[in-house]
């Protein structure tokens, strides 16, 4: 079948010698992956190659298949054309970073218009904003809205919060229980909006902290998730 739709790039990869693999998020029809045979073989397919960096805004039209791991793009063109995602190292980092998370966590086949607009409106706030540092943070937070593992904020004024069970605590029943800094900085996240990045205030140590209590709480709550393989990078452009 025949489909246009808005859709978000979420990986490439190069496929024999001329060929590239795209793996993309589409607004009506969820994850699909693309197989683009020759684009690497003329200046005009380079040209195009252009159009899949990490978490582009494209609009694609395609002929989906059924029961096809690899569907056929008939045409592609930029639907939001960035300012600053792909040329500030700091945010080429957190696109990076962003991508391998939701690479991960966008597994089934199927549309979500509120998590495509989610998706959608953070990257176009990330492009505008001047206050990223702590950007990733907001995001992962929010994201968990989408993927049914929100937090349970009913007892937020205790002073535990238990990774595990996604609960606060008046004591600590488990290894998974944290308090301190980090605590604080994370109900802050649980309330804030994009809007409110530049009211955040941390050192680089912090934010790590924060970062991998979000990731341990992804893989105690998301079964097939793991640490990205750009974290690594990511923390040195951070450091």
């Amino acid at each position: 079948m025949f489909y246009s739709s808005p859709a978000i790039v979420l990986s490439k990869l190069k496929y024999r010698e001329h060929d590239l693999i795209v793996r993309c998020y589409a607004k009506d029809f969820g994850v699909v992956s693309f197989l683009l045979r020759g684009v690497l073989k003329s200046k005009k397919g380079n040209a195009k190659v252009a159009y899949f960096q990490l978490l582009s805004q494209i609009q694609i039209e395609a002929d989906i298949k059924q029961n096809r791991s690899l569907q056929t793009l008939k045409d592609v063109k930029i639907n939001v054309l960035y300012g600053t995602l792909h040329t500030q190292v700091v945010k080429s980092a957190i696109v990076m970073f962003i991508a391998d998370v939701l690479a991960m966590v966008l597994k089934e086949e199927e549309a979500n218009e509120a998590l495509f607009e989610y998706i959608e409106s953070a990257l176009n706030t990330l492009d505008t904003t001047t206050e990223s540092a702590n950007f990733h943070l907001v995001f992962l937070v929010h994201l968990t809205t989408f993927l049914g593992c929100f937090p349970d904020t009913t007892n937020m004024h205790y002073n535990y919060f238990n990774l595990s069970t996604g609960q606060f605590e008046k004591h600590a029943t488990s290894i998974y229980s944290v308090t301190g800094d980090d605590l604080k900085i994370f109900k802050l996240l649980l309330g804030m909006l994009f809007d409110d990045l530049k009211t955040i205030k941390m050192g680089s140590k912090q934010r790590q902290s924060v970062l991998d209590l979000l990731l341990l709480y992804y893989e105690l709550h998301l079964g097939h998730f793991k640490k990205p393989k750009s974290l690594a990078i990511f923390n040195q452009v951070f450091n």
